[in-house]
């Protein structure tokens, strides 16, 4: 895990600056910053709008005596969407704003939803129950 969190933090921000200076080199530098600023302020209010109806479904459920699980995973992907297009960058912005659709979102809900389930069944966490 530890050596592709480090790949991913050595290729994405290359990958990052060689897409800019592309896109610089078709539409301007101006636009270019343009439109990476624009990116970040609509993504920051995405992720605040997505935010609060998450929040609004997961007090819903918290309400009616459920287990929010579905706002839990539609909370961190938000939030992980909303961080990406934050960074700058075109790349980071795709993937971010894929996070924050909720149709795209549920692809990655359900790999999170395996993946969770494999954890608990390998036995590496434990989760108790208070009586």
């Amino acid at each position: 895990m530890l050596r592709l969190l480090t790949l991913l933090f050595i290729l994405v921000p290359a990958l990052e600056i060689y897409v800019i200076i592309k896109v610089g080199q078709i539409f301007g530098a101006w636009t270019t910053l343009g439109f990476i600023i624009f990116t970040g302020f609509l993504g920051a209010y995405l992720a605040k709008s997505q935010g609060r109806q998450t929040l609004l479904l997961a007090q819903l459920d918290l309400q009616q005596g459920r287990i929010p699980g579905e706002a839990i995973l539609d909370g961190l992907a938000i939030l992980v969407g909303g961080l990406l297009l934050l960074t700058p960058g075109f790349v980071t912005d795709v993937v971010g704003f894929l996070l924050l659709i909720p149709t795209s979102r549920g692809i990655l809900k359900l790999w999170m939803r395996t993946w969770f389930s494999n954890i608990l069944r390998s036995g590496n966490i434990l989760i108790y129950k208070k009586w």
